[in-house]
């Protein structure tokens, strides 16, 4: 005899198999890769966090319990007496107001010419564009140390050495790099169509600028401004070859890093820090959108 079977049962028992899911190597590539990804940004941020969180706690114990070994994850006591001694300290108003004054100086003259060349970059097309594009951002490459000994030299002959005036163009220089890429993605960022429907209204291209480019662009212009300032007041190498009776903060606590107890270097390099992070975490959105999601 011939067991016969219906098809129908068949096709029931085939649907009734447990089911074999097979994760594709390429997904469990991907899963990999990401988890590798998490990993690898976890351990940066530590990597970073952990010494700002270092410093700032110690920043604020008294100075007698700087030295304590092992370190606390939690000060056990608070105190501003560690701040006080570095905020107190001989030469560090002075500095602290020339490192404010030059920051501002920068960014007056940084936003002055890179503002315009930006705007031409994003709202012109001329042959070479690109090519300009890489030699602003090249001029960065170039080593700090031999630019500013023949700017010292030249500072000399012209009478300005070791003067706000000269770090500030010492870093008017080393920022407008930034400043052209930075301002032409902004500009970028409005279309060009606004301007030219204001033109038509019987606005001249300028108060077209004025009046509809610049209100837009104002934020990431004022992102650009505090990105410059902060550029500056980090700047250390350039400010300390440039002077000597006049140093900026950053100049001076390097110059004092060798001779100095440690509560000082703890509590400047808070100091230094601080700002920075302040200006940062107020315009990571602008900067985000500037080198990434730019959106005409």
């Amino acid at each position: 005899m011939t067991a016969t079977t219906d098809p129908a049962q068949g096709e029931a028992r085939a649907d009734e198999r447990p089911l074999q899911v097979r994760t594709p190597p390429r997904s469990r590539r991907h899963t990999l890769g990401r988890v590798g990804a998490y990993v690898a940004a976890t351990l940066l941020a530590l990597w970073v966090l952990v010494p700002l969180v270092l410093i700032t706690f110690v920043t604020f114990v008294p100075r007698e319990r700087v030295r304590d070994f092992p370190k606390t994850w939690w000060p056990q006591e608070w105190s501003a007496d560690t701040f006080l001694f570095f905020w107190n300290s001989a030469g560090v108003r002075p500095a602290l107001w020339n490192s404010i004054v030059i920051a501002l100086m920068t960014v007056l003259m940084a936003m002055a010419i890179g503002a315009p060349a930006g705007y031409a970059l994003a709202r012109f097309t001329f042959r070479g564009a690109n090519a300009y594009r890489i030699t602003v951002l090249s001029t960065r490459a170039f080593p700090i140390v031999i630019l500013s000994i023949p700017l010292a030299v030249t500072f000399l002959i012209w009478g300005i050495a070791d003067t706000r005036l000269a770090v500030a163009l010492m870093h008017t220089a080393l920022a407008l790099p930034f400043v052209v890429l930075i301002t032409s993605s902004i500009f970028l960022s409005v279309s060009k169509d606004l301007e030219e429907a204001a033109q038509t209204l019987g606005c001249t291209p300028f108060q077209a600028f004025l009046r509809v480019s610049l209100p837009l662009t104002l934020p990431g212009l004022t992102a650009a401004a505090i990105f410059t300032f902060v550029l500056s007041w980090n700047e250390v190498f350039a400010a300390s070859i440039l002077t000597l009776r006049n140093p900026t903060l950053p100049a001076l606590v390097l110059d004092a890093l060798t001779v100095s107890p440690l509560p000082f270097q703890f509590a400047a390099g808070f100091f230094l820090m601080a700002p920075s992070l302040i200006f940062l975490f107020l315009i990571r959105k602008y900067l985000l959108g500037l080198w990434g999601r730019v959106e005409r």
